[in-house]
């Protein structure tokens, strides 16, 4: 999921996957149900080691993934380091490039206010980037939805969040290197990671497909739920099935309880 939500910004893909493949969703480390667990300093790569070890904690040797606006870049860091565990990428409203100097600058400088002032503020200056105009005039329901999933995270885990943001690796490297099939989704009004970010990742990962999903910010998934589940069914439907009938269905799960039983 992405930064700072939780895995219910999955509840409609969930519902409609789950008929056909067996879906997780998971809260990434902090966030929703899953605990921090101790000190460790959030990153990229902690996220990705999170996510492997959660993968091996249900025996799961490989699966398609997907990962959304900061779930992008831990799933860029996991097609890196752990290629082997993923069998399919489906990248979201997403980008491989670092943040500049004064893009992180101002990540450092919003987890300041944060840090002052509590998250209030910052989610409502939030809404109105991951939105498109329509969305936030007519979809009154989503964008309640949305700020309650920010106002719901743990202030400190988003301030360390916006600092591992901040210093991530630019990854776009790695995308030639990238073997498996991928998915490219991003909403045309995407003020966040925009459509030339996606289509840079189209243009460098050999054989993927990309879709741009209309009258949609940042939030595609949630924005326009049958297009985006539309462009994800048409993609895995063309890969290989190999679960049998009897595991479809929704786990909605935590690290912390996979890695501590």
């Amino acid at each position: 999921h992405g930064f700072p939500l939780c895995k219910e910004m999955w509840r409609n893909q969930v519902k409609v996957l789950k008929n056909t493949h067996r879906v997780i969703a998971y809260d990434l480390r902090g966030y929703g149900c899953s605990l921090t667990q101790d000190d460790t300093e959030i990153s990229m790569d902690l996220f990705a080691d999170d996510l492997i070890s959660f993968m091996e904690a249900l025996h799961i040797e490989k699966a398609i993934v997907c990962g959304f606006s900061m779930g992008g870049y831990i799933l860029l860091n996991a097609l890196e380091r752990y290629p082997n565990h993923v069998k399919a990428a489906i990248l979201c409203d997403t980008q491989c490039i670092a943040d500049s100097e004064e893009v992180r600058h101002n990540r450092y400088k919003s987890a300041l206010e944060i840090e002052n002032q509590g998250l209030a503020s910052f989610a409502e200056g939030f809404l109105l980037k991951i939105f498109n105009k329509s969305t936030l005039t007519f979809n009154h329901p989503l964008v309640r939805s949305v700020r309650r999933m920010i106002l719901s995270a743990d202030p400190k885990v988003v301030v360390d969040s916006l600092h591992a943001i901040a210093n991530r690796s630019d990854t776009c490297e790695v995308l030639n290197q990238i073997s498996v099939p991928t998915l490219i989704i991003c909403g045309n009004d995407d003020m966040i990671t925009p459509v030339k970010q996606a289509q840079y990742l189209h243009n460098n990962i050999k054989g993927s497909i990309l879709s741009i999903i209309q009258d949609a910010g940042h939030m595609s998934n949630l924005e326009q739920p049958n297009e985006f589940n539309a462009a994800v069914m048409d993609f895995i439907s063309d890969l290989p099935k190999e679960l049998p009938s009897n595991l479809y269905g929704q786990e909605s799960l935590s690290i912390h309880e996979e890695l501590t039983t």
